[in-house]
């Protein structure tokens, strides 16, 4: 019960750090709107799988890749934020989700106008 409780601080304080981290990082408009969505720890904290959700982007796979290059950097800049025993190893993800909703709320739309 204590560890879960601990893995949501650490994936709060995580998701909160990026967040400045990647509005800092990425403000040219080329990048699109960036939002992390939410962070998920490991039990020994040691790995954070980090969400993103990215709207009017170019290209999404060629952000994904920028992230996975800059890593070692996002890396080291949490660990002078956020005071943990071990830095964890962040692992990237493209959230899915913010589009599915999107998509879903276009064909609700569509089916009110017939």
């Amino acid at each position: 019960m204590e560890a879960d409780r601990r893995q949501k601080r650490v994936a709060s304080a995580i998701k909160e750090a990026m967040s400045h981290l990647l509005i800092r990082e990425f403000r040219d408009a080329s990048s699109g709107l960036i939002t992390v969505t939410r962070v998920e720890m490991t039990g020994d904290l040691k790995t954070a799988h980090v969400f993103l959700s990215l709207y009017g982007a170019a290209d999404r796979e060629a952000f994904r890749a920028l992230l996975e290059k800059r890593k070692g950097f996002f890396r080291k800049t949490l660990a002078s934020q956020v005071k943990l025993k071990y830095n964890p190893s962040l692992i990237f993800s493209l959230d899915s989700m913010a589009e599915f909703e999107e998509k879903l709320d276009r064909l609700i739309e569509m089916s009110k106008k017939r």
